[in-house]
């Protein structure tokens, strides 16, 4: 579906230290229909800057991304929005929105000039709100909502871009444990239920081991390993990523992979 290949981008010259690396250096990866992908890496790493050049927000300095074959930055925003819907780590809309007018802006890609929101486009609203379990918010304005139901609204406004991939940008960042396993659940339960795939960059091990299939492990701007999540989240591949020791083992009630850091690794 995405196909990225040596993928680089440096932000201008003034937005970072003389001498300072690309954001994104000579990354190369796939991403297929249905896919559960995570990016793990500290911070300045790249991630969100990965995410971007994904979805076409960013044009690379170089490398090309595809999809389906197809340039990104030929197919207009319009196109890649059907096909792609972004989740941002934090959304701060101009004005006060209820919840139900911040999901029908998902709808933006697929009316024409001038076009307003039909009965089908509530409709497919209305679905992506009980999907994410925020129909109940509908008429309440999103500044008054937790940061878990804000979140959850957001996803639902991607729902109804009605896309195949969700690019999400570490969305249980400060949220409190209750939500970021309401947000991990919802994720997996649109996966299991739509087949809706996801790419989501995060600084939550656990997050990435109960929910990702597979894990590209960033630093410096640059891919140091990727493959199936029980391949790369070892004790050797989180020291090298975060400097860290940690045991990492199958955890029977969680039903995946845990993750506890121990403790700084002596430089």
């Amino acid at each position: 579906m995405i196909s990225a290949r040596n993928l680089s981008f440096a932000y201008p010259a003034r937005s970072r230290p003389a001498g300072g690396r690309p954001a994104v250096a000579d990354v190369s990866l796939d991403v297929h229909r249905g896919a559960r992908l995570g990016i793990l890496g500290p911070n300045g790493s790249g991630k969100t800057t990965l995410l971007k050049l994904l979805g076409g927000v960013l044009t690379p300095t170089s490398g090309h991304v595809t999809l389906d074959g197809v340039p990104v930055g030929r197919l207009g925003r319009q196109a890649v929005a059907r096909r792609l819907a972004a989740v941002p780590q934090d959304t701060h809309p101009a004005f006060d929105y209820t919840a139900l007018e911040l999901v029908l802006m998902g709808r933006y890609p697929h009316l024409g000039a001038f076009e307003v929101e039909g009965a089908r486009d509530l409709a497919i609203a209305d679905e992506a709100m009980a999907a994410t379990g925020t129909r109940e918010f509908s008429s309440r304005y999103y500044s008054t909502l937790s940061g878990g139901e804000r979140q959850r609204v957001v996803i639902a406004s991607a729902l109804a871009q009605q896309p195949e991939l969700l690019l999400l940008d570490e969305p249980t960042a400060s949220l409190d444990p209750g939500f970021q396993i309401e947000i991990a659940g919802l994720l997996g339960r649109l996966h299991a239920e739509r087949g809706l795939g996801f790419v989501l960059s995060t600084h939550d091990l656990n997050l990435a081991a109960s929910l990702c299939d597979s894990l590209v492990l960033m630093r410096g701007g640059a891919v140091v390993a990727a493959g199936p999540t029980r391949d790369v989240l070892t004790r050797d591949g989180i020291a090298a990523l975060y400097g860290i020791d940690a045991d990492v083992g199958f955890h029977e009630r969680a039903g995946h992979m845990v993750v506890v850091p121990v403790g700084r690794i002596a430089p």
